[in-house]
Order: structure tokens, then sequence, then C-alpha cells
């Protein structure tokens, strides 16, 4: 399946390929080489840092991230070591008006292939390792608003339904794993 010149498009809260857990790639191939480059065009035209395979449809541990000091395309990324803690307003591309403050580590280690398929080791701090430990939730099915407090999601509860809906999900009261997950 060569993504090519397929346009991509971002998959919403609602759609249930952003509550699966990403199948780790056990051979890259050059389509996934392809993919991680089609994923960063649309990263970049969407003014996003970061983008997760699933995020487009793509069930395969994906990523790529850009806080404007350089692009990194990562497959299979999987946090090694974790220090400190910070906690950050976050958006999501596919949480389209919704903002959570999350508290991650200040500070992470971790190892993946590169777009050439090579093993790296990367260590970020700040913004760029809660840009990388975002995008690494989306590999385990987990979205900003897991972490939202009791009060910000009963105030977010209009516009998660909203989004829901727009998912193509007809009808929010069916949505009962989500309302659990989220505690709604």
């Amino acid at each position: 399946m060569s993504m090519g010149k397929t346009e991509l498009e971002i998959k919403i809260y609602g759609s249930a390929v952003l509550r699966r857990k990403a199948a780790a790639v056990k051979t890259p191939e050059a389509r996934h080489r392809e993919l991680l480059s089609e994923m960063a065009r649309f990263m970049y035209e969407h003014s996003g840092i970061g983008l997760a395979a699933p995020q487009v449809g793509c069930g395969e541990s994906l990523i790529v991230v850009d806080i404007g000091t350089g692009l990194y395309k990562l497959i299979n990324p999987r946090i090694i070591r974790r220090e400190g803690s910070q906690a950050i307003e976050e958006g999501c591309l596919s949480l389209p008006g919704v903002s959570v403050k999350v508290k991650r580590a200040k500070k992470i280690t971790l190892k993946a292939l590169d777009h050439e398929f090579n093993p790296v080791t990367v260590t970020a701090e700040g913004l760029l390792a809660c840009v990388f430990q975002h995008e690494i939730d989306h590999l385990k099915g987990r979205m900003i608003v897991d972490y939202a407090s009791l009060l910000d999601k009963v105030r977010l509860k209009k516009k998660l339904a909203e989004l829901y809906r727009r998912a193509g999900n007809e009808d929010v009261r069916e949505s009962g794993a989500e309302q659990r997950k989220l505690r709604l």
C-alpha cells in the first residue's frame, strides 16, 4: 500500500483508530518511509508540531515531530527513561478547539528507528519531550482528554460530543466506551 500522493485526512476525536493501540512495525519498508514523509508534509500544512500515524488512519507505530528545531521521523518509538515533571497546555489536531493542561516528564530518552531504518536514541527536554510523549500516547490509544481534570471534562463535554458526531458517530449516547473513559 503506497501512500505516495494519497491525500491524508486527519481523524477526529470519536474515530475508532484513535483509541486502538498501534501495531509495531516488524519489517520497515519503503511504504513506511513514504508515509512518514507524507505525514511530515501534512503536519506542516496543518501547522502542527507532531503527528502520529493513527491520527491519519494508519494503525502502525510511526510519528513525526518538529517543534522548529528539526524534523524527527520515527518508527516504533518507545520511552526508556523519564525525569522530572512539567505541565503544559496541549492541543491536538484530532481535537480541534480543545486544549488540556497535561502533566508529563520534563526530560525523556527514547529509542526508535529513524526514517532510514537505523536505530536511534533521542534525549529531549521541555516542549520537545512533551510533544514526543503526546505522539507516543497516540500510539497507545491515549489522548489529551484522558488527562483532563473533572472540571475540564465538564467544560469540554459539549465540544467533545460535537467532535464525536463530526467523526461520523450519529448518537453520542451510544458512545458508552468514550463516555466511560472520560467519566462523563
